[in-house]
């Protein structure tokens, strides 16, 4: 069994696979049967974040022995492929989160995180707790890439991109056939890029203020206009005038950070996920085609951007590609 684990700035879920039972089947299958989820931990400790990840694995262990897995092979977890929110720093060469939507310490009081966290622990006490066990960590941005071009909508690409708009904003990047990692893991951070500087409420949980993150992020959304980006999505589609104003100037924003992308890298295609972009698809989807539409047609034109193929489910194979033989 392997352990699949999605840690979010709002969720961390954790789902087990196994070799596929099909015949002729390569790699390995996600028993979603066996998915615990609960919100991301952001007291106490900075080792909390890898103590409930510890927890859900348990709980997942528990799910398979009730649904008839023998408790021999739900027991014997082999990997862990963890899909995580970054940026990531790397103390003795292990994996923590320096994540705006989980440390505290980043940004200060101003943003509200019950902690002072500067990193979240993750890599070693999971290693300390389960020696001998691969363990494997991306960004979650580059996890979910790593999928879409397995099986999801960027199969036929080699320059092409995943962007997750969610809690926090991610990017996942390939060129020429190559997923780009950077130094310690953080290359597509691009939720970061500055894009503004008049903005007071635009604070980003890494500190910044007026990144793209800052703006149109699933959590900057009640900061700047003190309404959940559920009601505003609501009012857009019944038509209230402002509402679509607002809208209009979150895709402004994320129009212009796929353009940016499209002309640095020389894209194919980009797939998109991600709470605020997969709810609200069919109002998003068109307004970004609009922005980038015309734009240094010489780069732009014929390149696809397009809802991700895995779907709802992107975030569980983005951990399974990072153990999947």
């Amino acid at each position: 069994m392997k352990a699949c684990v999605d840690i979010g700035g709002t969720k961390t879920a954790v789902t087990l696979a196994r070799p596929s039972r099909q015949t002729g089947a390569r790699g390995d299958e996600l028993l979603q049967t066996t998915r615990c989820a609960e919100p991301t931990a952001k007291t106490g400790s900075p080792d909390a974040v890898a103590v409930q990840v510890l927890r859900l694995i348990q709980a997942s262990q528990a799910l398979a022995r009730e649904q008839g897995v023998s408790s021999g092979d739900a027991a014997n977890i082999t990997a862990i492929g963890i899909s995580a929110c970054g940026p990531f720093v790397l103390h003795q060469g292990m994996v923590e989160l320096a994540a705006p939507n989980i440390c505290g310490g980043l940004a200060g009081p101003a943003r509200g995180l019950p902690n002072t966290w500067m990193s979240a622990q993750l890599e070693a006490p999971l290693r300390a707790h389960m020696p001998g066990v691969r363990v494997r960590v991306e960004n979650d941005a580059i996890a979910a890439l790593e999928a879409e071009r397995h099986w999801g909508a960027l199969q036929a690409f080699s320059d092409c991109a995943y962007l997750t708009w969610s809690t926090g904003i991610g990017v996942g990047l390939c060129v020429d056939g190559r997923i780009l990692r950077g130094k310690n893991g953080n290359a597509g951070h691009a939720g970061h890029m500055f894009v503004c500087d008049d903005d007071s409420q635009a604070l980003c949980g890494c500190g910044n203020v007026g990144d793209a993150e800052g703006l149109i992020a699933g959590n900057a959304i009640a900061r700047r206009w003190g309404m959940e980006a559920q009601a505003l999505f609501t009012q857009a589609k019944l038509g209230n005038a402002s509402a679509l104003a607002k809208v209009d100037s979150l895709c402004q924003i994320m129009g212009r950070t796929l353009y940016n992308l499209i002309i640095t890298l020389d894209l194919q295609a980009i797939s998109i996920g991600g709470s605020v972009f997969w709810h609200h698809q069919d109002l998003l989807l068109p307004r970004l085609h609009a922005v980038v539409a015309g734009k240094l047609p010489a780069l732009t034109d014929g390149v696809i951007i397009c809802p991700a193929g895995l779907g709802v489910d992107v975030g569980d194979f983005a951990a399974l590609a990072l153990v999947n033989d």
